[in-house]
């Protein structure tokens, strides 16, 4: 028997159907209880033997800021150092989603095909964190290998989703912990942890062009095998 207190399917599928990766921010910082409860929340979610790896260092408006133009200028001057390997390639349905992803976001803001000037303006936003008024930098053990890295990813899951009930915007980015040097360097994150990612968060600018896209979600049959 359901527990009547328990969100229902429906309200849960509403929930991930309205959570989207936001593109540009408003600069209006948010209060300090509403990303204590929107942590508190994401937290719950489940961990290989309950070790809840993540560990974030969360930047707000003066840091935000100085972290956002470290970035662009990392980004600038080039040199990518990832803590974790980025894939060696997309394949397949992979390649697909990923372009059909990118020119969607393109025909959004107005860039045309083959306007490398302004697609390489566009992929600097990644630096700027579209404007974002903060930053959650997420890091695991290092020791902990692969199986860390997948208990991080559950918790950017239950942030982004516990961030979208309380009317946050968010948006995960594996651009700006392609700088982990800096990172380790600039927000003091021990070289035992490993820089997964960024999620910045803020509220949405609904008016933005970049944010009037949404991507797709293949079907059941692509990605699921029943037996039995």
């Amino acid at each position: 028997m359901t527990d009547p207190q328990t969100p229902s399917l429906a309200e849960l599928h509403s929930l991930f159907t309205a959570r989207h990766s936001c593109r540009a921010f408003l600069p209006d910082r948010l209060p300090n209880e509403v990303i204590e409860e929107i942590l508190t929340c994401a937290q719950k979610v489940p961990s290989w033997c309950n070790a809840q790896p993540w560990k974030l260092t969360i930047t707000s408006g003066d840091e935000t800021d100085r972290l956002r133009h470290a970035l662009e200028a990392a980004a600038a001057s080039g040199g990518h150092s990832p803590d974790l390997a980025f894939p060696t390639s997309y394949e397949n349905e992979y390649q697909t989603r990923r372009r059909k992803c990118g020119w969607a976001l393109y025909q959004a803001v107005g860039v045309q095909k083959g306007d490398r000037a302004a697609s390489e303006r566009q992929m600097m936003e990644n630096f700027s964190l579209f404007g974002a008024p903060h930053c959650a930098i997420l890091s695991t053990p290092v020791e902990l290998g692969g199986y860390g890295a997948m208990d991080c990813g559950g918790f950017v899951a239950g942030f982004t989703l516990a961030a979208q009930a309380a009317g946050v915007a968010t948006i995960p980015q594996a651009a700006v912990a392609s700088y982990a040097p800096l990172l380790h360097e600039m927000l003091e994150i021990p070289l035992d942890r490993q820089i997964l990612c960024a999620i910045s968060f803020g509220y949405g600018d609904p008016d933005h062009p970049a944010n009037k896209f949404r991507t797709s979600r293949a079907p059941l049959p692509e990605f699921t095998e029943f037996r039995g």
